[in-house]
C-alpha cells in the first residue's frame, strides 16, 4: 500500500491552544480580488438540507480571475503541531463580480445537492470549526499560526471559522453548524473574519449565478482535448506521463474507500485499436472518494505512473497508470455501466527485452497475456464461473484462472512446468466492494466475478473485485498416504514454517497430526524451518530443545511414536531466515523402526566427511553438517547428513533448505526475461551437496543415498538438475505425472520447491507428495510434506533381488 496522510485528532493540549490563542496576528495585505465568501460544513450532516460542504469564492475585482495551478486547503479547528493542510486544485476562474463553487465531502443525510460546482473536491470539513485557505499554489501549506499563514505569500485570503479555531484572522467567525454556513455579507476584507462574516443559512453559488435548485440552462462542461485512450497509450507507460489533462470524460464503474483510494472510469465510445485500454484509476491519496458508480465526469489532473512498492530500480514491478492530483465535474448521474468485458488473455505470456524494460515496446494483446492485461488496465471486466488456482491468503487475495483449461492440475490448480510456461491464465483478485469467500485451489464462483483491472505489488495484474460468483467449493480435501510396509523405509520431507516452542499449541497440534494421520508416521522425518526455544525473540538463544519436546509430544497425544531428534545447533544469527528464529534443519526418527548412528564430534562448525568403515562408507560425525564454512552457506541453512541403519542396511540421509528466491525479478515485471539472482547460490550449494554423494559414491558405490528438503528450486531448475547429474541420482518428483509435480502454490501457479531424491541403486520405491496444505486456504504450513517408502540396497544386486523376494513373500504369508 502507498503511505497515505496521517488521520489528524481534533484535541490539542491546553499548552498549545493558549499559545496559539494568546498570539499577536501578523495580518496580510487584504486581498482586493479572490476572496473566500462563504464556508460551509454541515453538508449531510444531520439536520443538514444541503447534502456536501462547499467553499465559496468570490471575486471583488473587475475582471474575471483566473484560478488554475491554485487551491483551496483546510485545516482542523483545533489544529495542532501534527496537522496537515487537506488540499482541493483550482481550474477555471472567478467572474468579475461573480462566485466560484467548490463542492467538497458529500454526508449521508440532506435532501438538496449543490448547484453544479465549478470544482469537486473531497475534504470532510468540520461543521462547527475549521480554517479555509485560499492558495495560490497546490502544495499542502504548512504554516500552523495566523502569522506564519499571513507571511507565506501564497495565500490569498484565511478564513477561520468557529469559536475554537486557532489559526484565523484576527477572531474567529461565530459558530456555523449543520444548518448554517458563514459568509460574507459583502466582498470586503477587513483581515478580521468576526467581522467580515455571518452566520446564517448557506446560499451556495456557481460561476453561472445557478443557486441549489436552480435550472442550468447553459450547456454541459465540454471534455478536453485528452481519452483514456490518450493517457493509457500503447504501451506500458504513458505517452502523456507527468502532463496536466483537462475534462477527460468518463463514466465511473467502481469506487474504492479504503487502501489506496480513489475511483475507476471508462470511456464509453471506445476506440477500436486493441492496445489501448478504455479504462484509468483516479487516485484521490488518502481522500474517499464523492463519486459513485454511473456518475459521467470530467476528470482534470495530472497523468502519473504508480510502481507498486517504489521506483527503484531494483524494483521490477511493472506500473499502474493512473490520474493525480483530480479535480472532477459530474454532468450527470446514474448512467448505465459499460457491460465488462469477458477476460480472455492469449497463452503467451510476456514479450522478452534480452533482461532489460519492456516498458517501451508496443503491445501485443493478441500474443502475450501481460499485454492483454495491461492492454486492459483500469477496465471494467469480468471472468464466467472463475476457478480457484491459489487459495486465499491472509490479506483476502485469492489466485483463479481465466483460461481453465491451461495446464490444469487434477485437484484444479494449474501447474508450472518450465520457465518458459509460467500460465497467463492467471490473475489475482483482491477485494473490493466485494470481498469474495474464502476459497481453496479447486473451487469455483460460479456465474461472473466483476471488477476492473489494476497493477499490484505481489502478483502483478489483479482484478479489485466489485461483484463476485457465487462460491461452489471442489471439494478438494487433504490427502492422505498409505502406510509403509514392514520391509520398506519411509522417509519424508516437511517444511514447518518457521515452528518455534513459542507458538500456539495449535499449530503444533496440526502438525502432529498431519505426522501421524496423513504421512502415517514416518520411520523418518526431514524437518525445515525449526526455530530456537523463543522464536524471533533476538536474545542469542540457539538451543531448540523445547521446540522438539513440544513437537514430539504432540505426536504423541496424535497417537504417533515417540520420536527422538538430531540436529545442531547453529551459530546465532548465520543460517538466515527470521532474524533471531536460528531456523535449521533435523531429523525425526523412530527409533522401534529404525537406527541413528551417533558418532560425537559433529557441531555448527566442523563439516562431516565420508570415511572407509569394514570396506564401506560411514560418515566421520553423525549427525554432520556438509561444508559449514563454505561461502555457498553464507546467510543460508546448511545440510545436515545422519546415517540410519535400517534391517541391517545403511542409509545416508542429508536434510536440506537452500536459500530462498527473495530479490528475484518478478516474474510479470518490466524486466524480461528476469534476473533469477538468487539461482547462482543454490547452483553453489548443489555443487557441494553433489560434491557430497560423490565423497559417498567414491568409497561405496552401492551406498544408499537419499537427498530431501526444501531445495527451492523447481524440477527444472539448474540447481536440481546439478543434483541428479548424470543419472546417477533421481529426482523423484519427475517420476510423477507432469500435472502432479508441485508441493506449493505461488502466486496461482502449483510448482515444486520440496524434493526428495534417491540415489539409482534404490530401484524399489513408492513415492507421494500429500497434498494437506498449499492448495488450503487454511494452512499449518505453506508448503505440503511428501514422503517416499524405498527398500534400501544392500550393495549387491543379486543379494538384493533375493533379498526383495523374500520380503514380497513373507509379506504374502498370513499371519500366524
Amino acid at each position: 500500500m502507498r503511505p497515505t496522510p496521517l488521520r489528524v485528532g481534533l484535541a490539542v493540549t491546553a499548552a498549545s491552544a493558549v499559545t496559539f490563542a494568546l498570539a499577536t496576528p501578523i495580518l496580510a495585505a487584504p486581498s482586493q480580488d479572490a476572496l473566500v465568501a462563504e464556508v460551509y460544513g454541515g453538508g449531510g450532516n444531520s439536520g443538514a438540507t444541503l447534502t456536501r460542504d462547499f467553499v465559496e469564492l468570490g471575486n471583488a475585482g473587475a475582471t474575471p480571475l483566473a484560478v488554475d495551478g491554485w487551491s483551496v486547503q483546510y485545516l482542523p479547528a483545533s489544529a495542532s503541531a501534527s496537522s496537515q493542510w487537506q488540499v482541493t486544485p483550482l481550474t477555471g476562474s472567478i467572474p468579475a463580480g461573480g462566485r466560484f463553487l467548490v463542492a467538497e465531502a458529500k454526508g449521508a443525510g440532506g435532501t438538496v445537492e449543490l448547484p453544479t460546482p465549478d470544482v469537486t473536491g473531497t475534504i470532510a470539513m468540520g461543521g462547527s470549526g475549521g480554517t479555509i485557505a485560499l492558495v495560490t499554489a497546490t502544495t499542502p501549506l504548512t504554516c500552523k499560526t495566523a502569522a506564519d499563514c499571513a507571511a507565506d505569500t501564497r495565500v490569498r485570503d484565511l478564513v477561520g471559522y468557529g469559536s475554537s479555531t486557532v489559526v484565523r484572522e484576527t477572531s474567529p467567525t461565530a459558530n456555523p453548524g449543520n444548518t448554517t454556513s458563514a459568509a460574507r455579507p459583502a466582498l470586503t476584507d477587513t483581515d478580521d473574519n468576526a467581522a467580515d462574516f455571518a452566520v446564517g443559512a448557506p446560499t451556495p453559488v456557481n460561476s453561472r449565478g445557478q443557486g441549489p435548485g436552480t435550472p442550468d440552462p447553459d450547456p454541459e462542461p465540454e471534455p478536453g482535448d485528452k481519452r483514456i485512450r490518450d493517457i493509457q497509450g500503447t504501451t506500458r507507460v504513458s505517452p502523456l506521463l507527468g502532463q496536466k489533462v483537462s475534462g477527460v470524460p468518463g463514466v465511473v464503474t467502481a469506487t474504492r474507500a479504503i487502501g489506496d483510494r480513489g475511483f475507476w472510469i471508462q470511456d464509453t465510445a471506445p476506440d477500436t485499436d486493441p492496445r489501448t485500454s478504455e479504462g484509468v484509476f483516479v487516485y484521490t491519496a488518502g481522500l474517499a472518494p464523492t463519486v459513485e458508480p454511473g456518475d459521467a465526469v470530467l476528470v482534470s489532473g495530472t497523468v502519473a505512473e504508480y510502481r507498486p512498492g517504489g521506483d527503484a530500480a531494483s524494483n521490477s514491478n511493472q506500473t499502474l497508470t493512473e490520474i493525480t492530483g483530480a479535480t472532477v465535474t459530474v454532468t450527470s448521474r446514474g448512467n448505465a455501466l459499460p457491460t465488462p468485458e469477458e477476460l480472455t488473455p492469449p497463452p503467451g505470456y510476456l514479450p522478452t527485452a534480452n533482461g532489460g524494460s519492456i516498458e517501451a515496446l508496443p503491445l501485443d494483446p493478441a500474443t502475450y497475456g501481460q499485454d492483454y492485461y495491461e492492454s486492459r488496465e483500469g477496465m471494467y471486466v469480468q471472468v464466467d464461473d472463475a476457478r480457484v488456482v491459489g487459495p486465499t491468503n491472509s490479506f483476502g487475495e485469492t489466485w483463479i484462472t481465466t483460461l481453465p483449461d491451461q495446464n490444469p492440475t487434477a485437484r484444479g490448480g494449474t501447474i508450472y512446468l518450465g520457465y518458459d510456461q509460467p500460465n497467463s491464465g492467471r490473475i489475482k483478485v483482491k477485494p473490493g466492494a466485494a470481498t469474495p469467500q474464502a476459497s481453496n485451489v479447486g473451487d469455483v464462483w460460479r456465474g461472473a466475478t466483476v471488477g476492473n483491472v489494476e497493477y499490484t505489488n505481489f502478483g502483478g495484474y489483479t482484478l479489485a473485485a466489485k461483484t463476485v460468483g457465487e462460491h461452489v467449493s471442489g471439494g478438494t480435501t487433504p490427502e492422505v498416504t498409505d502406510a509403509q510396509r514392514a520391509y520398506e523405509l519411509s522417509v519424508a520431507t516437511y517444511n514447518v514454517e518457521n515452528l518455534a516452542a513459542t507458538n500456539d499449541q495449535a499449530k503444533f497440534d496440526r502438525l502432529a497430526a498431519a505426522v501421524v494421520d496423513n504421512l502415517r508416521n514416518p520411520d523418518v522425518v526431514v524437518l525445515e524451518e525449526i526455530q530456537d526455544d523463543n522464536g524471533a525473540t533476538d536474545d542469542g538463544t540457539v538451543a531448540a530443545d523445547a521446540t522438539f519436546t513440544r513437537f514430539t509430544d504432540a505426536i504423541v497425544a496424535a497417537g504417533g511414536p515417540r520420536y527422538q531428534w538430531r540436529q545442531i545447533d547453529p551459530v546465532n544469527k548465520a543460517d538466515g531466515g527470521e532474524p533471531g528464529g536460528n531456523i535449521r534443519v533435523a531429523f525425526l526418527f523412530n527409533a522401534a523402526r529404525v537406527s541413528f548412528v551417533d558418532r560425537a564430534g559433529g557441531d555448527a562448525t566442523t563439516p562431516v566427511s565420508v570415511v572407509r568403515q569394514h570396506g564401506r562408507a560411514a560418515l566421520s560425525v553423525s549427525p554432520g553438517r556438509i561444508a559449514p564454512a563454505d561461502p555457498a552457506w553464507t546467510s543460508s541453512r546448511k545440510p545436515l547428513a545422519g546415517e540410519f541403519t535400517f534391517r541391517g542396511r545403511k542409509v545416508f540421509v542429508v536434510a536440506n533448505h537452500f536459500n530462498s528466491k527473495g530479490g528475484d525479478q518478478a516474474m510479470h515485471g518490466r524486466y524480461q526475461e528476469p534476473v533469477r539472482g538468487s539461482e547462482v547460490q543454490r547452483a553453489q550449494q548443489a555443487a557441494l551437496l553433489r560434491g557430497f554423494v560423490d565423497q559417498v559414491k567414491a568409497v561405496d558405490k552401492g551406498a544408499n543415498v537419499v537427498l530431501a528438503g526444501d531445495i527451492n528450486d523447481y524440477q527444472f531448475s539448474p540447481a536440481v538438475r546439478t543434483l541428479t547429474g548424470n543419472g546417477d541420482v533421481v529426482a523423484l518428483i519427475d517420476t510423477l505425472p507432469a500435472a502432479e509435480r508441485y508441493s506449493y502454490v505461488f502466486e496461482g501457479n502449483s510448482q515444486t520447491l520440496d524434493h526428495i531424491l534417491i540415489s539409482a541403486n534404490i530401484t524399489r520405491y513408492r513415492y507421494d507428495v500429500v497434498h494437506i496444505n498449499a492448495e488450503f486456504a487454511d494452512q499449518a504450513s505453506d508448503h505440503d510434506p511428501q514422503v517416499v517408502k524405498l527398500r534400501p540396497s544392500s550393495g549387491n544386486a543379486h543379494v538384493d533381488q533375493l533379498l526383495f523376494l523374500l520380503e514380497d513373500i513373507a509379506a504374502h504369508l498370513p499371519r500366524p
